[in-house]
């Protein structure tokens, strides 16, 4: 009977531990899936898994390969502000919201409930490091659980701005000149965390630690400054791509038959230290540019490396979706432009590669797809409601299978340019205050993928033409009147 006693506790015993134990993983699998929001600065799709062989991306190539790559993804608006604001209300632009850098999304879209502000509405901890929103105290209170936070760079005689980070005492001492900017670039021999998103990545690591030992469900975002002028990066990254490596672009020259090419003047870059006022930049200047901007995003891809091999070693990955977008396009010299602020296909189409621990690993997405439906995808893939004024596409049934069709078509507009993106055309409008087409192009990406001949103006394309915008005019008066 003893003995009998005694099996019976051991059973016992044995049984609350299992029973312990189902329930701890029960709740484990109850818990909703992390979030870590990585967002890059001017990053345009020419990593290694977007089929850029000149160009050493291995970490972001990795997550890639571990997750969906969408070879077709579109910014709403190519410059940072707007695009932001757009993506993290889940809103179109509009002629009158969304315009520029300058965006202030409590200001164009009041009342509007942000992508992170929905999660920590929902129970998340959302925390924002670096550049996520343009401006960090843009719908801050009602977005993050804790104050938004972004590197500092002090030195002998005052702050830089967080957005130049000089190293070199020359490059300061040109910084510090009343309304100036410095060099356009800078090679310091330096470790990684001497510049501002060395410190992100250490910042970000620091954060997954703590969120490791917490029982809250996190949105953690990660906002990167490189590449975006000037090309700062650590001298071992330029080492990476010795100058005579270096290509330009074989179509620096305005499409054939494009209007308005005084519209545009490279004015961003044209800010900095060494860069002509006017006309075209020197070829000796264009490829220490091009390998600075390629440095720089090597930079950037090494510390997303080790904020994902952080997020490894603290368990978090098997329940934490990772998202890494670029928050819109960039030119390299082609059609003779620089930076972004321009409808052409390079400064709108954008690198977006999703990672969610639930779906199958080494996915290509090829359908259309905008930045305005990473929202409703977020929404669905943590299974928290969507908000009423989305109005995007969930790209989940994307990452359930990569062949289905995304969009017939994804719109984009940065002031008075209007454009249209179909699975073969890219079509834009100018218009006027009264919004009356001034001017149009419209380039054929089945024959013509880097633009170099606009065909707007030619009879055979007419009715393609009348087509794209009638539809441009159907959506700006749908946007008009949801306004």
């Amino acid at each position: 009977m003893y003995r009998l006693k005694n099996y019976l506790l051991v059973i016992a015993i044995a049984a609350f531990g299992l029973s312990c134990q189902q329930k701890k993983v029960t709740e484990e699998e109850q818990k909703k899936p992390n979030v870590l929001f990585i967002a890059v600065d001017d990053l345009r799709p020419m990593l290694g898994s977007y089929g850029n062989p000149n160009i050493k991306t291995p970490n972001m190539d990795k997550l890639a390969a571990g997750g969906t790559l969408f070879e077709r993804a579109y910014c709403n608006v190519p410059v940072c502000g707007a695009s932001r604001a757009s993506l993290l209300t889940g809103l179109h632009p509009t002629r009158s919201r969304f315009l520029d850098y300058n965006t202030w999304a409590q200001n164009d879209a009041p009342g509007i409930t942000t992508l992170p502000a929905h999660f920590k509405n929902n129970g998340y901890y959302t925390a924002s490091l670096g550049k996520i929103f343009h401006f960090p105290e843009d719908m801050a209170k009602e977005s993050w659980s804790e104050k938004p936070w972004r590197a500092k760079f002090q030195y002998a005689g005052g702050k830089v701005s967080m957005a130049r980070n000089y190293l070199l005492e020359s490059n300061r001492a040109l910084q510090a000149r009343p309304g100036k900017r410095g060099p356009s670039y800078e090679m310091a021999d330096v470790q990684d965390n001497a510049y501002f998103d060395g410190q992100m990545a250490k910042k970000a690591i620091e954060k997954l630690k703590t969120f490791s030992k917490k029982d809250t469900s996190f949105f953690l975002a990660i906002g990167f400054l490189k590449p975006h002028l000037p090309f700062n990066a650590p001298k071992k990254y330029w080492d990476l791509y010795p100058e005579g490596s270096i290509s330009l672009a074989d179509n620096s020259y305005w499409p054939k038959d494009a209007p308005r090419e005084d519209w545009y003047g490279t004015g961003e870059l044209r800010k900095y230290h060494g860069v002509p006022s006017e006309g075209p930049i020197p070829d000796s200047l264009a490829t220490k540019l091009v390998r600075g901007y390629h440095a720089s995003v090597s930079y950037v891809d090494a510390l997303i490396g080790d904020v994902i091999t952080a997020l490894k070693e603290t368990g978090l990955d098997k329940n934490t979706i990772v998202v890494l977008w670029g928050d819109h396009g960039y030119l390299l010299g082609e059609h003779k432009l620089w930076c972004k602020h321009m409808t052409f296909n390079k400064a709108l189409q954008v690198p977006l590669i999703i990672h969610s621990p639930k779906h199958n690993t080494g996915q290509r997405a090829k359908g259309l797809v905008e930045y305005i439906d990473l929202y409703p995808t977020l929404c669905d893939l943590t299974g928290l409601d969507k908000p009423n004024h989305l109005v995007g596409s969930s790209l989940v049934p994307m990452l359930e299978d990569p062949n289905s069709k995304g969009k017939p078509h994804v719109f984009s507009r940065y002031l008075n340019l209007e454009a249209i993106k179909t699975d073969r055309y890219l079509y834009t409008e100018w218009v006027d205050s009264l919004g009356n087409i001034e001017n149009r192009m419209l380039y054929d990406h089945q024959n013509d993928p880097d633009e170099n001949i606009n065909i707007s103006e030619r009879k055979e394309y007419a009715e393609k033409v009348k087509e794209l915008s009638k539809e441009l005019a159907t959506s700006n008066a749908k946007l008009n009147k949801s306004e």
